[in-house]
């Protein structure tokens, strides 16, 4: 350790009282300020400053919209410029600034000189600490929601496939054994009907179910649900899916698997109902480290800078936030008479890559 002189160690001081980013204030024993460095004075309002310099109103009042103490975030209750010993470490307070409104700083709060009750506040913006906060928690917020969203439509996909579904085939069986019988023409001609109004019920349940939550996609992977999916969209739309896939492993997380088949599911739903064309390419690989996902459409496409998309532009909002949350690129390419392209890019890292796992 360097050895430094009492002359060295107020300089090294006063320099970081002049050039420190933490807002520094010396207060006496009635809460008034006797002197603040550049930072603390870049804070306050001007009108505050002078006041405070002019001996009108020295008060940190002035300035302070209260602290966090254990019952509110905001709190006057208690004051820290009060409190008996002088010692109020570590506690978040909120102040009136100069340009950015009311904002919360990390204090603390201290005697260093007692024979005369001097004491320091020290202050450091936690403005952005606060936002990063934020951010993490709304991503953790929407990962909980869409994976207890997911977690829902896999429930009652399983529930209609394996109990309503079965009742509605045993339903139809009974039926059948029934047309076999010794009965009447109406009767005969009654039991054709419902067996016809039962068959449709029974495809729609399973087509619903595989819309909530296809069980190809949690069994086999993505490849295999995309080529059910794609089979069910050309068979009842007439839409031909160009699908390839050039895939490195044959299971990915089962987070990277959701995302990217919903946002196919809504890019392909999108170009059904908007494109004007009856052929979609979609390719899924892998290149560069990144499962990479492409849906194009030749279709009537639209100008990305004038107009708006079609429908209520929930879908592209709902694929730009489940794209982040795997740290994924989403990109949307469109203009007039050139159709729509749409691309998810999602680095794949050593967790999130796959994992074989035998079926």
């Amino acid at each position: 350790m360097i050895q430094m002189t009492d002359e060295h160690l107020s300089e090294l001081l006063r320099n970081m009282y002049q050039n420190s980013m933490e807002a520094i204030f010396f207060m006496d024993e009635d809460g008034s300020v006797v002197a603040m460095n550049p930072a603390a004075e870049n804070i306050l309002d001007i009108e505050v400053i002078e006041r405070m310099h002019s001996g009108l109103d020295g008060s940190f009042c002035q300035t302070c919209e209260g602290y966090t103490d254990e019952q509110d975030l905001i709190s006057c209750s208690k004051c820290y410029l009060d409190y008996p010993d002088g010692e109020f470490s570590s506690f978040q307070v909120y102040l009136k600034t100069r340009s950015e409104g009311i904002v919360p700083y990390a204090a603390s709060y201290h005697t260093i000189d007692e024979a005369r009750g001097i004491r320091v506040m020290m202050l450091l913006d936690l403005t952005k600490q606060q936002k990063t906060q934020e951010m993490l928690q709304r991503t953790n917020m929407l990962k909980y929601v869409i994976k207890a969203q997911e977690d829902e439509r896999k429930r009652i996909s399983r529930e209609l496939h394996d109990s309503v579904a079965q009742e509605l085939l045993s339903s139809l069986v009974d039926l059948r054994v029934v047309k076999y019988m010794n009965v009447g023409e109406d009767v005969l001609k009654k039991l054709h009907q419902t067996e016809a109004s039962l068959t449709r019920l029974l495809d729609d349940i399973r087509h619903l179910s595989v819309e909530l939550r296809p069980a190809s996609l949690d069994d086999l992977g993505l490849e295999a649900a995309f080529r059910s999916h794609f089979k069910w969209i050309g068979k009842n739309y007439g839409m031909l899916v160009e699908f390839s896939a050039e895939l490195a492993a044959a299971r990915y997380g089962s987070e990277i698997e959701t995302v990217v088949y919903r946002v196919c599911q809504e890019a392909v739903l999108n170009a059904l109902k908007y494109s004007g064309t009856d052929e979609v390419h979609v390719r899924l690989c892998e290149e560069n480290g990144c499962l990479q996902l492409t849906v194009r459409d030749d279709g009537v496409g639209f100008n990305m800078i004038i107009d708006e998309a079609k429908g209520t532009g929930l879908g592209l909002y709902g694929m730009r936030e489940r794209a982040e949350l795997v740290d994924g690129q989403f990109t949307l390419v469109s203009a007039p008479g050139e159709g729509t392209t749409v691309q998810l890019k999602i680095p794949l890292t050593s967790s999130g890559k796959a994992e074989v796992r035998g079926i």
